[in-house]
């Protein structure tokens, strides 16, 4: 990884993200660009040049010295790190901003919500999950390592998932001493016998060249798919979690959900996304 992006508002939680994106950062040798967007209020667009320049003046010298004492910490010591202060709030512009300057991956702090909030307002980070196409690692506390022993990636072994798997695993192989993927069996339309499940992964994992990772495959069956993935998660000792994501936006995300987003938002533990 060479580069890694952390978007913040100076919060607890995105002092997590620092903090997690700094130890990878050592690990494999990245350069760190902090990413901040400025909350201009919408009067604003509609007032004189001089007012908007006048407020824009005044919010970058606010956010400087936010950064000053936001960015004065010991982890980051011997680290490159890139603050980078944007005109506008549009959540969606992290991934053109990360493409732009070729990030290899985007890490966010979250504090998630409970269901409620979640149906009506959704989250900073879960407009990032929607619309990112760079992989995103979204982190709740303050990292005890990123020397992952195990994560577990939920798949369903689709061809459309092929190349963000490949590109799942490349990246966390460098982070992870195992690896395992699950499959999760639901009910009615969904389900599949175990000689299909078992032919539809060997395809997957031929066609995709990661048939050194047969033996990490795990079958179970569940009515939820983010329950399934949890539980697992739990029973197992994982230590992070990965998820493929369909980016799902409109009338469709509204009604559909996204089962990406729910996990990012009930998961305790660090999870990675990767957008098909």
């Amino acid at each position: 990884m060479k580069k890694i992006i952390i978007p913040v508002d100076f919060s607890q939680q995105s002092e997590y993200a620092l903090e997690t994106a700094a130890a990878l950062a050592k690990k494999h040798n990245s350069e760190l660009i902090v990413m901040h967007m400025l909350e201009l209020s919408e009067s604003i667009f509609s007032s004189s040049s001089s007012d908007k320049n006048e407020e824009t003046a005044f919010m970058l010298l606010v956010t400087n010295k936010k950064f000053e004492s936001f960015l004065d910490k010991p982890y980051l010591e011997g680290i490159t790190v890139t603050p980078m202060i944007k005109n506008h709030k549009v959540l969606k512009e992290v991934d053109e901003i990360a493409k732009e300057i070729d990030v290899d991956l985007i890490v966010m702090g979250s504090r998630g919500h409970n269901d409620y909030d979640g149906v009506l307002l959704g989250s900073n980070t879960e407009k990032v999950v929607r619309h990112s196409e760079i992989p995103l690692l979204v982190v709740k506390s303050k990292p005890e390592t990123i020397d992952f022993e195990n994560i577990v990636i939920a798949t369903d072994f689709s061809a459309d998932s092929a190349s963000a798997a490949k590109v799942a695993i490349k990246l966390l192989s460098d982070l992870s001493k195992k690896i395992t993927l699950l499959h999760i069996n639901l009910p009615n339309a969904h389900f599949l016998s175990t000689d299909e499940i078992e032919e539809k992964a060997s395809k997957f994992l031929k066609e995709t060249n990661l048939e050194n990772l047969k033996d990490g495959i795990v079958l179970i069956s569940d009515y939820n798919v983010e329950e399934a993935i949890l539980g697992y998660a739990d029973k197992h000792n994982m230590d992070a979690i990965g998820m493929i994501t369909e980016g799902r936006t409109g009338l469709s995300h509204l009604f559909g959900g996204s089962i990406s987003e729910d996990l990012v938002n009930h998961s305790t533990l660090p999870v990675f996304t990767f957008k098909k």
